[in-house]
C-alpha cells in the first residue's frame, strides 16, 4: 500500500482529526505519505512525521490561502498520479468531503464514506462503514485504484511517536476553471475554549434543560472542567444553540475522555455520535430514558440542582 493523508489545517496547527487518521495510516504497513495544501503551511509540515508520515508533500502558494476544494482537487490529483499513490485517506470536515469526493469524479476512483475502521484482511484493504443506524458495521472495499476514504470524526487518535519526515515541494498547477470561484469571506464561529472535536472533556446539553436560557448551566459546569459545551439535534433545531456544536447522526462525531449528557434522553441519533466516548455520565430526571442503557454512569435528579451542585464541587476540588 502506498496511501496518501490529506493533511487540512487550521490556525497555523494540523486538525486532530486528520493526524488521527495519518496514525492510523501508519499501523497499516506499506508507505505512508501526508500533503499539506495552503499559504504558510510548510512550517507545519515536518511536525506530521510525529504522526507516521515518512514524507510530507506541501504545496504551498498564495493561490491556496483560502480553503476552498477544487484548487486542492488539481494538486491531489497531479501529485496522486505522479506519485502513484494507491490510497487516498482523508478525516471528515466540509472541505475534506468537498476535495474527496472531486477527486473521486476527477480520477475516476471509488469512495467511501462515513467510515469508523478501516484494516488489511487477506491482502486487501477493508474499511468499516456503521449502517443501520450504527446498529452494525459493514465491510465495504473498492473495485479499483486510487482507493479513497472518508473517517467520520473523532474515531481514530492522534498517536505522536518519534519519527521524523522528509519534506518536499510540489509545483502547483491550477486549472483555469479552479480560479473562477474566490472567498470573499470567511465566517468564524465565535467560542471560547476547546472545539468539541477536540475537547477531552464535553458536556451536552439537550431538551432537558428547558430553555436556551440554562445552557448556561452546561457552560459554567464545562469551564469548570476544562472543556466544550455541546448539544442535540433538537435544542439545535429550536434554535437553543449553534449547529457547530451538534453532536448525532446529522451533526459532529466526538470521542472525548469524559462526556457528560446533561438532560439528554438518548436517542438513537444522538448515540451514534458520542458513543466512543472514553465515560459517559448521564443526568436525567426520567430514570427510564434510553441514555441510562449505554452511559457508564447515571445520575437520576433534577438536573437544576444537580448540575450547579457540580460545577461548585468541581471548582473547589480545583482550588
Amino acid at each position: 500500500m502506498k496511501a496518501l493523508v490529506f493533511l487540512e489545517h487550521h490556525e497555523n496547527a494540523f486538525v486532530k482529526n486528520a493526524l488521527g487518521v495519518l496514525s492510523k495510516a501508519a499501523t497499516l504497513g506499506g508507505d505512508v505519505h501526508g500533503i499539506a495544501t495552503g499559504s504558510g503551511v510548510r512550517e507545519l509540515a515536518a511536525g506530521a512525521g510525529k504522526f507516521g508520515a515518512s514524507k510530507v508533500l506541501v504545496a504551498d502558494e498564495e493561490s491556496l490561502a483560502a480553503p476552498l476544494p477544487q484548487p486542492r482537487v488539481d494538486v491531489l490529483a497531479k501529485v496522486i498520479r505522479e506519485g502513484g499513490y494507491d490510497t487516498v485517506l482523508f478525516g471528515q470536515s466540509v472541505l475534506a468531503a468537498d476535495v474527496a469526493s472531486g477527486l473521486a469524479a476527477r480520477l475516476d476512483a471509488g469512495l467511501n464514506w462515513d467510515l469508523v475502521d478501516i484494516a488489511q484482511e487477506d491482502g486487501r484493504l477493508v474499511g468499516k462503514r456503521p449502517a443501520l443506524q450504527d446498529s452494525v458495521y459493514a465491510d465495504v472495499g473498492w473495485k479499483a485504484e486510487p482507493r479513497i476514504a472518508l473517517f467520520r470524526s473523532g474515531v481514530f487518535d492522534p498517536a505522536a511517536t518519534d519519527g521524523e519526515a522528509e519534506v518536499e515541494d510540489v509545483t502547483v498547477e491550477l486549472e483555469d476553471f479552479s480560479a473562477l470561484a474566490t472567498m470573499v469571506e470567511q465566517a468564524h464561529a465565535e467560542s471560547e475554549g476547546p472545539s468539541i472535536e477536540d475537547a477531552d472533556v464535553i458536556v451536552a446539553g439537550g431538551r432537558g434543560l428547558g430553555g436556551p436560557e440554562n445552557f448556561r448551566l452546561c457552560e459554567e459546569l464545562a469551564e469548570a472542567l476544562g472543556g466544550a459545551v455541546a448539544a442535540t439535534r433538537a435544542v439545535v433545531d429550536a434554535g437553543w444553540y449553534p449547529y457547530a456544536a451538534q453532536v448525532g447522526q446529522t451533526g459532529r462525531s466526538v470521542s472525548p475522555k469524559l462526556y457528560v449528557a446533561v438532560g439528554i434522553s438518548g436517542a438513537i441519533q444522538h448515540k451514534v455520535g458520542m458513543q466512543s466516548s472514553q465515560t459517559i455520565v448521564a443526568i436525567n430526571k426520567d430514570g427510564n430514558a434510553p441514555i441510562f442503557e449505554f452511559a457508564d454512569l447515571g445520575v437520576v435528579g433534577d438536573l437544576h440542582e444537580i448540575v450547579p451542585k457540580l460545577t461548585q464541587l468541581v471548582k473547589e476540588r480545583k482550588s
